[in-house]
């Protein structure tokens, strides 16, 4: 992702990764909890899609099909006062590029996470050529005034729009941040092998909450002080290349050229993992 150009969110809600791209639309229902009503607002989607001569239904919990296959799905949140319902619309999704963003390698990653179960795609110009974004967003506009029985102006949240509301803006610096996108993440373990001029390696590194919580090695190198000094170091480090490279340069800035050199090859080697 890093290497495309992609960049990564973490959502409020609950459910699997989503790809987004200029062929994806995503809406939103925010409303009043005692208000909320998320067939309601399916519909809405589902109604404005026949405007395109698109039957669409809702399918199970949060996905919405066409001829068997999905081009949405949906997440919810329910808080005290309020509640949002959110979700994607495959419109002219690069579907190529899926498979390389969302099937994570289940031999180098074990998440505790929760998964979403796989499900056949297609985009909504499969089933009507003419569709776009413009002309989706003002069907669903107009079904939303017709269903709720008013009109109301239609605002643009712009970056600069939001810098002028202090608490919309702090939300949206909070969600782009380190901690918010990876600080809170679930338990998971990453096995990472390579062999050097010194030795063979595999360090097993338990993560949680972005943070490593502990690691388990295992080497034929003679050097059992860098072993020692690789399990005391890096636990308590935040896992991204650029704190585990500092924690193994810095710590060993004051032994022998040997274990620097050791500690620059570990830390290479978490790099391209990580990238």
């Amino acid at each position: 992702m890093e290497r495309d150009d992609v960049a990564l969110a973490r959502r409020q809600s609950g459910g699997g990764a989503v790809y987004h791209d200029l062929g994806n639309t995503n809406f939103t229902f925010m409303s009043p909890r005692e208000s909320y009503d998320k067939d309601r607002n399916f519909s809405i989607i589902t109604d404005a899609l026949r405007e395109f001569d698109i039957t669409a239904e809702q399918s199970g919990r949060n996905d919405i099909l066409v001829d068997g296959k999905k081009v949405s799905g949906s997440a919810f949140r329910m808080a005290k006062d309020r509640a949002f319902h959110h979700g994607t619309l495959l419109i002219s999704t690069d579907m190529k590029k899926l498979p390389g963003y969302l099937t994570p390698d289940k031999a180098k990653l074990q998440s505790k996470g929760v998964r979403s179960v796989a499900s056949r795609v297609a985009n909504l110009t499969e089933f009507n050529g003419s569709l776009t974004h413009d002309s989706l967003c003002h069907a669903i506009v107009e079904q939303f005034f017709s269903v709720h029985g008013q009109r109301c102006e239609i605002e643009d949240l712009t970056i600069e729009r939001l810098s002028r509301e202090s608490s919309l803006y702090q939300t949206y610096q909070q969600y782009s941040d380190w901690n918010w996108r990876f600080g809170s993440s679930p338990q998971f373990n990453h096995p990472i092998s390579s062999r050097f001029p010194w030795g063979g390696i595999t360090l097993d590194c338990s993560v949680h909450k972005g943070v490593v919580q502990s690691v388990t090695l295992f080497s034929d190198t003679l050097s059992v002080e860098f072993i020692e000094f690789l399990q005391s170091a890096l636990p308590g480090t935040r896992y991204c290349p650029e704190d585990i490279r500092a924690t193994l340069i810095s710590g060993t800035q004051h032994m022998s050229e040997e274990l620097q050199s050791m500690a620059e090859d570990v830390a290479a080697l978490i790099e391209r993992e990580l990238a």
